[in-house]
């Protein structure tokens, strides 16, 4: 007999749909998981059950087997902990707001909940979001299924854990560096970060330097795909647009990306960046199959200048500063997000605004490069996932230098925009998920999403299960 958890979240819908499953029991079977799993893993901060359990049985009074029904209508989907969900504690996994509590839906989840979706529960997140790992003094440390001594990446670690986990059918993130593909890359799951202004930031988010973006992570394509479609969409006065889509990213994961042209990334941002081994043989794992698969492959040219990491980070410092801190709890801040603070307090105007002088003439030359391929692979890290307190037991400043020598691909595309994904295709001898990333040109999520859902149909990965599934 299949267990709920190993149904996708569209196979879950579609038997809500049918009368085969009610949205309280898929909703009760995932509550039950957590209570067992989640100590070992922290995936989850706040499980809203009674809460969500009401809106359960509210949608299987209007699940009549045959409605015209949402496409997610009955599925609980997690929502990380630096998104309000109305009536749940949102503590941005910070001690100044662990007991704060939401008095309204952000737009992206009040767009989950038209497209059907139960938000049930805020998944763990850094402080702020600032860190590439899940380490926060209101919750313990997100870890990855594979290696629960390890870490499970951030800032969105909590959501992969869950859905690695099988604690949660699929799940919401954000990413303004790397924060959906750094986790599902350490978790072997599926992340989706979009183009810049695909998903609205609005209202109550500003977007002031279009680094941000929410995003979906989920075990298979289809899924993930679907969870776009949901949360995609302008809202008015947004900074940025995104070119339209192509009517249904779910239906892009059904439609083959034809012959594509790709290039293989080799040159990170970061310029001491060692790239491990097991993430080289990833990347040239990915590039054979993908050649299999009919499309072209050759070597990408210089792209981004190296001196983009350094102003990626001046704007990052001055997004840490900008964070809304009562001055009487700046001490209860973390040491690391303290000192991130007080760096972006430094930056003058005049800095700043050269820092985006020399990223939108970066930016420039690399697009022109990247003009003649449809999408660019490398790897999501330069080193597997690594032991909890990796980052966290260092000085600051040793702790900025690790987290940019483990993370020297993914910013590039914040900077530009442009979308990214993260394919689980490899893990290493120690079982250990290795992801690689493609980028598309800006507006081309539908090419990653058909090009993904090539790759997953030729090496299916969503049913390979970390150690404690059946647990």
């Amino acid at each position: 007999m299949t267990e709920i958890h190993e149904l996708t979240a569209l196979e879950q819908a579609a038997a809500v749909r049918a009368g085969d499953l009610s949205p309280v029991t898929l909703l009760e079977h995932y509550l039950a998981r957590i209570e067992r799993l989640n100590p070992r893993l922290g995936a989850f901060v706040t499980v809203a059950a009674e809460q969500a359990l009401a809106e359960a049985a509210r949608l299987h009074r209007t699940a009549r087997p045959g409605a015209d029904l949402p496409p997610l209508h009955g599925v609980p989907i997690a929502v990380k902990d630096l998104t309000a969900v109305r009536g749940v504690r949102i503590t941005r996994g910070s001690a100044v707001s662990a007991d704060r509590v939401a008095d309204a839906d952000d737009l992206v989840v009040a767009r989950l909940r038209a497209a059907g979706a139960i938000p049930f529960g805020k998944t763990a997140t850094c402080e702020f979001g600032l860190t590439c790992y899940t380490e926060s003094a209101v919750a313990p440390p997100a870890r990855t299924p594979w290696d629960p001594t390890r870490s499970a990446g951030g800032s969105s670690g909590g959501s992969a854990a869950a859905v690695a986990a099988g604690l949660a059918p699929a799940a919401h993130g954000n990413d303004g560096g790397g924060s959906i593909r750094i986790p599902a890359a350490a978790c072997g799951v599926f992340g989706i970060k979009p183009t810049r202004g695909r998903i609205s930031r609005g209202p109550a988010a500003p977007d002031l330097f279009g680094l941000v973006t929410d995003g979906p992570i989920a075990r298979t394509v289809r899924d993930a795909a679907a969870l776009l479609d949901a949360m995609q969409g302008p809202f008015p006065g947004d900074l940025f647009a995104a070119p339209p889509p192509p009517g249904s990213f779910t239906a892009c994961a059904d439609r083959e990306p034809g012959r594509l042209r790709i290039a293989r990334r080799g040159d990170p941002m970061v310029p001491d960046a060692e790239i491990h081994p097991d993430c080289a043989a990833a990347l040239e794992d990915a590039c054979a199959l993908l050649e299999e698969l009919g499309h072209e492959v050759v070597d990408a040219p210089p792209l981004f200048d190296p001196g983009l990491a350094a102003d990626f980070e001046t704007l990052w410092t001055v997004l840490a500063a900008l964070e809304p801190v009562d001055p009487a709890d700046e001490d209860r801040l973390e040491p690391f997000t303290r000192w991130l603070r007080e760096r972006g307090r430094r930056v003058t105007g005049t800095g700043l605004m050269r820092a985006h002088a020399r990223i939108q003439s970066a930016l420039r030359g690399a697009f022109a490069a990247m003009d003649g391929f449809d999408a660019i692979i490398s790897p999501t890290l330069a080193a597997p996932p690594v032991p909890v307190g990796h980052f966290s037991a260092a000085d600051p400043e040793e702790n900025l230098r690790r987290q940019h020598r483990f993370t020297p691909f993914a910013a590039a595309y914040n900077l530009s925009g442009q979308p990214a994904v993260t394919v689980p295709l490899h893990w290493n001898a120690e079982g250990l998920p290795i992801g690689v990333m493609i980028a598309g040109r800006l507006g081309g999520e539908g090419t990653l999403i058909s090009l993904s859902a090539q790759l997953e149909a030729a090496r299916p990965w969503h049913r390979r299960r970390p150690p404690g599934w059946d647990g």
